[in-house]
């Protein structure tokens, strides 16, 4: 299919498939990309204690689900020892 079809119905289907592939191809290199994320994150936690970098905070706090001002050493303890299990 050319890459304008001859109607503009077909140009939007056209449109859409490629986005739905882009979207799955995405998704595995952002998938990749999160674990190489987490156990790097989880490094620099080891190696550190509080107050950590933004970075890393604000890390905590998307795993955590807490604000990163309301993270303390027994929520970063307790994430390592469930990390260690998997």
């Amino acid at each position: 299919m050319p890459r304008f079809g001859k109607t503009r119905a077909e140009a939007r289907a056209y449109n859409m498939a490629t986005a739905k592939r882009v979207k799955a191809e995405n998704r595995l290199r952002k998938d990749k990309r999160r674990l190489v994320r987490d156990a790097w994150m989880l490094d620099r936690i080891r190696s550190g204690g509080l107050p950590f970098t933004p970075n890393v905070m604000s890390w905590l706090a998307l795993k955590l689900d807490k604000k990163s001002t309301r993270i303390t050493d027994d929520d970063v303890k307790s994430l390592l020892a469930s990390a260690k299990k998997r």
